[in-house]
């Protein structure tokens, strides 16, 4: 065989292993955790007791802010009585990467709502909201292997008591996937 030939079969064979080793047109890693719905409340920053959990991460659901900062975003009853999420640059608590974790309103019902969008989230500013408002949630970029991506979550406002939120979630947390539909996802 001559050189010329026998580089273009290495190389050949190089481009085989590629295709090969690339997995799926996606890349992902097959999903393992199933999306489930629950039932999550969350206290106002200010005018609950401190051992109240008032962030919530996609990755973890209820978070004690006095424990961590480790929250996506966070509750609070404003000075005026208006009723806000906090994402996490609104705090002042800036992100490492370029998608900051951030809410989108949404329209369609809970049940409606399958699939998350990369952009068009409220990054920056408190996100006011009332009783069944619906959101989509972009988490921080953490903790999913090798992939540099965020989570979603969709959630509706089943109620509000004094200073206590209570929220429909579904948290996808499987990495690079975006369904929002109960069970495994399959985008």
């Amino acid at each position: 065989m001559t050189p010329a030939r026998l580089g273009f079969h290495a190389a050949l064979l190089l481009l085989a292993g590629l295709v090969v080793g690339c997995g799926d047109d996606d890349n992902l890693p097959d999903p393992a955790t199933p999306n489930i719905v629950d039932t999550l409340t969350l206290g106002s920053l200010v005018g609950t007791p401190i051992v109240t959990p008032s962030g919530f991460s996609v990755a973890n659901g209820t978070v004690r802010t006095d424990q961590s900062a480790d929250f996506d975003f966070a509750y609070n009853i404003e000075p005026g009585g208006r009723q806000v999420f906090l994402p996490r640059a609104a705090l002042g608590l800036p992100s490492p990467t370029t998608a900051d974790p951030g809410l989108q309103r949404r329209d369609e019902t809970f049940d409606e709502i399958d699939e998350a969008q990369s952009n068009g989230y409220t990054t920056e500013d408190p996100v006011p909201f009332a009783l069944g408002d619906r959101f989509v949630v972009r988490s921080r970029v953490v903790g999913c292997g090798n992939l540099g991506v965020p989570r979603y979550a969709k959630l509706e406002i089943i109620g509000i008591e004094a200073e206590l939120v209570i929220l429909k979630v579904l948290a996808n947390i499987n990495c690079g996937y975006k369904g929002l539909e109960p069970g495994l996802p399959d985008r």
